[in-house]
């Protein structure tokens, strides 16, 4: 039921909000685990991915949006008023209406709440995430740390180490080496896929966190300059090590 009532609503957001193009279908995995590591461009990004990814995803989402009793002030700060223009007291009962809409969605979509305000917060993003890989389920994570400076030629702020942890938690559980598929979007509506970069337990846990920082970041952002027209072949198609 939670699969079809997913597609249903990926359908929907693809033909009233998307309908974008995919490029790179054969780089995804017939199945999961895998954790799919995306840039944001502000709200289009996770419809877009959810949209064209023909697997079921589970993304991370901000904490405060999936809880009926914060959303509606995180719309209002985040959103309404910033990018809608909307001015107090009217941005406050439009940012509750609309929370009336957007929590079910995002439970709907399967989100993961990403808690970051503290160490025990972000271990308990990162246990319920390990219990969806164990499963054999797919995450989407959009990493970009937004507090430091962006990358204003592909409209990126920097990534974070955090989800990088899964691949650690997965090997120790599992002995097997996590997948991490760099994905870009681009707001001409394509979305491209690359292949996957897989966790290598040979490095030390910090150095593997940051490459795999390094790796997935670098990557997104060439494949964000390709579908912009500006020649990039990097590293969508070679394997990672």
């Amino acid at each position: 039921m939670k699969y079809l009532f997913y597609h249903l609503l990926t359908g929907a957001l693809d033909l009233f909000l998307w309908s974008g193009e995919l490029i790179g279908e054969e780089n995804l995995p017939q199945e999961g685990p895998a954790v799919f590591i995306a840039n944001h461009l502000g709200p289009s990004g996770p419809i877009a991915v959810v949209c064209s990814i023909p697997l079921q995803l589970y993304p991370w989402a901000v904490g405060d949006m999936v809880d009926k009793e914060l959303a509606p002030e995180y719309l209002r700060l985040d959103f309404v008023e910033p990018r809608l223009k909307l001015k107090l007291p009217f941005s406050r009962s439009f940012s509750k209406f609309l929370s009336k809409i957007t929590v079910p969605m995002l439970k709907g979509l399967g989100c993961i709440p990403a808690y970051m305000g503290g160490q025990e917060r972000v271990y308990d993003t990162l246990k319920m995430s390990l219990s969806l890989l164990l499963e054999g389920k797919c995450l989407l994570v959009f990493p970009e740390y937004s507090d430091v400076g962006s990358d204003t030629s592909v409209k990126m702020y920097p990534f974070q180490k955090t989800v990088f942890r899964l691949g650690e938690m997965f090997y120790e559980r599992t002995g097997k080496r996590l997948a991490f598929y760099p994905v870009a979007v681009h707001e001409s509506g394509k979305v491209m896929v690359g292949k996957a970069i897989a966790y290598n337990p040979l490095n030390a846990l910090g150095m593997e966190r940051h490459r795999l920082k390094d790796l997935l970041e670098e990557t997104v952002k060439g494949m964000y300059l390709q579908m912009a027209g500006e020649g990039y072949l990097g590293t969508m198609f070679p394997e990672h090590e």
